[in-house]
């Protein structure tokens, strides 16, 4: 009688092997047309644990490469089966440097880019992890400087734009990932933000009060400088994230900076936005944005009868690239930690993802 299937779990692992089965003991008349087995599962093995004694037509799954292989005695070699890789869903977060802000009663610099979604990796592939700087704050004794752009982070083909530096007294924010917030004198307008990333700058004071406009964040335009010149806020959305790779501000990412003020004309800073944003100075107390957040940097103010003497707009905060997925540890690289049944790969500084 031909034997037509054998229920997975009959036979226990390594059963049955060439001691038990003779060359040739099971063929065509011991097996019927169209006999099937039940969870079929073929060898595996690494590169460096391959079968010391291979013969044509051996077949096996690679675990170092993630290919399905086979042998060839006539080149004395292995050769993929003809499978594109095994490939495993990931989830992102990518997040660019923020600007600086501007110096003497400037706007606040823009929170850098977001950046969020999935990807299919395949296995063994290497992601080289960029992670952007802030921009540094508008300086120079008696100067009026814009603040400088924050740098890209990326991660494959996912480019997050770094933030746009805070506009000087009498400029208009910069474009960026999120924008600038424009200058006091005269309304200047708050720069651009990168649709998809952030929003734009808030415009500067056109009402008297030589307050600047805030910079732009992740959720938010910032605040114009006729209202309050505060910060746009940032994302929350990731606060799971940032409380397993503890990262983020208060759970926020990419606020923006607060616009920087005239002590003559009001008293008081601008707060920054929620996830990372400096505070904006009135002649003192401008600060940097938080390192690893992408926030914005606040711009400095003026001090007495003149606008000069507020001292220098500050740093934008460095951007962060963060990578999860479910399950057990499956990549290398960043700082790995696991929470919640995901497993978390976070970069602080520039690196390289092994999938």
């Amino acid at each position: 009688m031909a034997l037509t299937q054998i229920p997975g779990g009959m036979i226990a692992s390594g059963a049955v092997g060439a001691t038990q089965l003779a060359s040739g003991s099971v063929g065509t008349t011991q097996l019927a047309s169209g006999a099937t087995l039940t969870n079929p599962v073929i060898g595996t093995w690494t590169t460096s644990t391959r079968p010391a004694s291979p013969t044509t037509g051996m077949i096996g799954y690679n675990t170092t490469t993630g290919q399905i292989e086979v042998y060839n005695s006539t080149y004395s070699n292995w050769s993929n089966a003809g499978t594109t890789g095994i490939q495993y869903s990931v989830e992102y977060l990518v997040i660019a440097g923020g600007a600086g802000g501007g110096r003497n009663y400037a706007g606040g610099g823009g929170a850098g880019g977001l950046l969020s979604g999935s990807l299919s990796l395949p296995v063994s592939t290497n992601y080289t992890i960029t992670v952007g700087a802030g921009g540094t704050g508008g300086a120079g004794d008696g100067t009026h400087v814009n603040g400088s752009n924050g740098s890209n982070s990326s991660f494959s083909s996912v480019i997050a734009i770094g933030g746009g530096g805070g506009g000087r007294n009498d400029n208009v924010g910069v474009s960026g990932g999120s924008g600038g917030g424009g200058g006091a004198d005269n309304g200047y307008a708050g720069g651009a933000g990168t649709s998809g990333q952030g929003f734009a700058g808030g415009q500067g004071s056109n009402n008297g009060t030589y307050r600047a406009g805030g910079g732009g964040g992740a959720t938010q335009v910032g605040f114009s400088g006729n209202v309050s010149g505060v910060g746009g806020a940032g994302s929350s959305a990731f606060s799971t994230w940032a409380s397993a790779t503890s990262t983020g501000a208060s759970g926020a990412y990419a606020g923006g900076g607060g616009g920087g003020g005239w002590s003559q004309y009001y008293s008081g800073t601008n707060a920054g936005g929620a996830g990372g944003g400096g505070s904006g100075g009135n002649g003192s107390g401008q600060t940097a944005g938080s390192a690893n957040t992408g926030g914005g940097g606040g711009g400095s103010g003026g001090v007495g009868a003149g606008p000069n003497g507020g001292g220098n707009g500050q740093a934008g905060g460095s951007g962060i690239v963060i990578i999860r997925y479910s399950g057990a540890q499956r990549g290398t690289g960043g700082t790995i930690t696991s929470s919640g049944g995901y497993t978390y790969h976070t970069f602080t500084s520039s690196g390289t993802y092994i999938a």
